[in-house]
């Protein structure tokens, strides 16, 4: 009997015990293709890159850590670099922590602390959206807004306003251009932010692609054009949360590079360092910088693995990695060719009412009836069901339920090891077509 507190304490997993590039291998010698990179879109260079655990001996054998309040490293040192020196515009500081839930607190902690360095006290609000996930803390668990994992808390979590996500397969008028509707969609920031009181908003956050709320959601043309626009303008922070769809994940090295926006405060984790350590950063514009350090002289957050020197030099091979030349051109290759697959086989489904996503980060949303667009109902566990037959035919996805608002709603997401090749990209169509029929026609 297992002495770990699994988070899924019912199901019977099978055991890893090993990792070659796009597959994992259980104790009994079963191999499962991997199409969500690692169970969390973290794998992103797979599960035997030889560069990343070579870097990762090398600095343990020199030095695994110490604590980055007395002494700064040469990987730290270099990583952050390697993420400055192509960041969006006015990211000048990387500051590291272990997760993805703690890269979204550190942005939130240094706008309240850059607020009281500069004399606006009362900037105390921040605004998230609706079908959001910024993790699971409680710090994220209440400006994210994942339904189900807020539900224990909902008392003591911070007291967050949430606005329309962009979400143009349900939230679109009938008549309504794209453009249109995510005008529409981006103004209620306005709105809100004069509700709330516009001297007393300090941050609006939000995923640059949604990531596993409502699947991978890529925004419209002009939505965060649009959103930049409103938070200059009542001089409000932007945070982008780029910790499972940034660094090459949509095709481009920042999903913010393709809005043409450049945010306050960038998140990221997922992929920093390929999974093979714990690692996050919040990229930080200057003007914060030069606030805190001019006034108080420090920040007040920070953990003690922040800037771990072994992450650090894993992360640093990764990166180098995935900047190499024609790396990320490769992988919005490779996404275009899944995104076209997922056309031909699902395009005409009967149960699947739309496919999106952008790069190799896709989802289907599954419905009970296309023409409506009513989703399933929640006592067919469709999500459950499907990751458990897809793993009996080898292959790992991951399905999810509370797609529409949290409650209802199915959807499957895509999101395999940047590494994939074309071959990879057609068994993990074809294995999930054929899951998916199976589990529906049960």
């Amino acid at each position: 009997m297992s002495s770990v507190f699994h988070r899924v304490p019912k199901r019977s997993m099978p055991t890893a015990v090993r990792g070659e590039g796009m597959y994992i291998i259980d104790k009994d010698g079963n191999r499962y293709l991997d199409s969500y990179a690692g169970g969390a879109s973290v794998s992103n260079l797979g599960h035997s890159h030889l560069e990343i655990i070579k870097a990762i001996q090398d600095q343990v054998g020199q030095m695994a850590f110490f604590h980055g309040g007395m002494f700064t490293s040469e990987p730290l040192e270099e990583l952050a670099s390697i993420l400055i020196s192509d960041a969006p515009s006015g990211l000048t500081r990387a500051f590291f922590s272990n997760s993805g839930s703690e890269a979204v607190e550190t942005a939130l902690m240094m706008c309240r602390q850059y607020f009281m360095e500069t004399g606006q006290p009362n900037r105390t609000k921040v605004i998230g959206r609706r079908n959001s996930y910024h993790g699971a803390g409680l710090t994220g668990l209440g400006v994210g807004y994942s339904v189900a994992r807020r539900a224990p808390f909902e008392d003591i979590l911070p007291e967050v306003f949430h606005i329309s996500p962009c979400y143009e397969y349900r939230g679109r008028y009938e008549g309504e251009t794209s453009e249109q509707y995510g005008l529409r969609v981006a103004n209620e920031l306005e709105q809100a932010i004069l509700g709330l009181g516009a001297g007393t908003v300090m941050a609006f956050i939000a995923e640059t692609v949604v990531g596993t709320t409502s699947g991978p959601t890529p925004p419209v043309p002009g939505y965060f054009r649009r959103i930049r626009e409103i938070c200059d303008k009542y001089g409000v922070f932007l945070i982008m949360d780029e910790v499972l769809c940034g660094l090459g994940r949509t095709g481009s090295l920042h999903a913010c590079e393709q809005e043409g926006v450049a945010p306050d405060f960038l998140t990221l984790a997922k992929g920093i360092a390929g999974g093979y350590q714990p690692l996050a950063a919040t990229l930080i514009h200057q003007k914060v910088y030069d606030a805190i350090v001019g006034g108080s002289g420090s920040f007040k957050g920070g953990y003690t693995y922040s800037g771990h020197a072994t992450a650090c030099a894993a992360a640093v091979a990764a990166q180098k990695f995935i900047r190499a030349p024609g790396f990320i051109e490769g992988v919005k290759k490779t996404g275009a060719h899944l995104g076209s697959l997922l056309q031909k086989r699902f395009g005409q489904h009967s149960s699947v009412g739309d496919i999106r996503g952008r790069g190799l980060m896709m989802t289907l949303e599954l419905v009970e009836d296309r023409e409506t667009k009513a989703p399933f109902s929640p006592s067919r566990n469709l999500g459950a069901k499907i990751y458990e037959e897809a793993l009996s035919r080898g292959l790992i996805t991951y399905a999810l339920t509370g797609t529409v608002d949290g409650r209802v709603g199915d959807h499957v997401i895509i999101c395999p090891p940047l590494i994939a090749s074309d071959e990879d990209v057609e068994t993990i169509v074809a294995v999930l077509g054929d899951t998916i029929d199976a589990v529906l026609d049960a």
